[in-house]
């Protein structure tokens, strides 16, 4: 079960691409056997084969969500942040290419250059980037850090803690 909720789990680059791989062959595979199914089924209503397409999308989605959150922590980057900004970049690239035209892909395409670039760019990251510095296995001096506190001798909240480590800022100081 840790593997289908771990988002604390880490996955190395070549369990990545074939968990990636594993995740599209059978989802192609489950989504022709349900649809050939349902359609077989005589009058069948249209809302239950649209809504069982629709929980399929939905598990679907969320397995490659988990992976990729999986393959970001192995990486050293806090999906907490990467995945939210990603779907944000997406959302305003869309949104950018459907009111000026002009800076959308040629074609069909309902995004701009930079949407795509960034897309390569994670993509890229999700399948080469090695793990990150504090992984054991990696050879070098593992980088252990005591969790923050602040001056009153108290724990940070871990969201601060979170922004800090991304940010490279101090977590130890008092809030403001």
């Amino acid at each position: 079960m840790g593997f289908f909720f771990g988002f604390n789990a880490r996955l190395g680059r070549l369990q990545y691409f074939l968990a990636s791989l594993g995740l599209g062959v059978g989802s192609a595979i489950v989504a022709t056997v349900v649809v050939v199914a349902l359609a077989a089924i005589p009058k069948m209503p249209g809302l239950v084969l649209g809504g069982t397409i629709v929980v399929l999308i939905a598990l679907f989605l969320w397995a490659n969500v988990m992976l990729q959150a999986m393959r970001f922590r192995d990486i050293g980057w806090d999906p907490v942040c990467v995945i939210p900004g990603w779907i944000a970049a997406m959302v305003l690239d869309y949104v950018v290419a459907g009111r000026f035209p002009d800076y959308a892909l040629p074609g069909s395409h309902h995004g701009t250059w930079v949407g795509a670039l960034i897309n390569l760019g994670l993509s890229i990251a999700l399948l080469f980037f090695p793990s990150g510095a504090d992984d054991a296995s990696s050879g070098g001096p593992s980088m252990t850090r005591t969790p923050p506190t602040s001056g009153r001798g108290s724990r940070v909240p871990a969201t601060e803690a979170r922004l800090a480590r991304i940010t490279g800022g101090d977590a130890g100081r008092g809030l403001y």
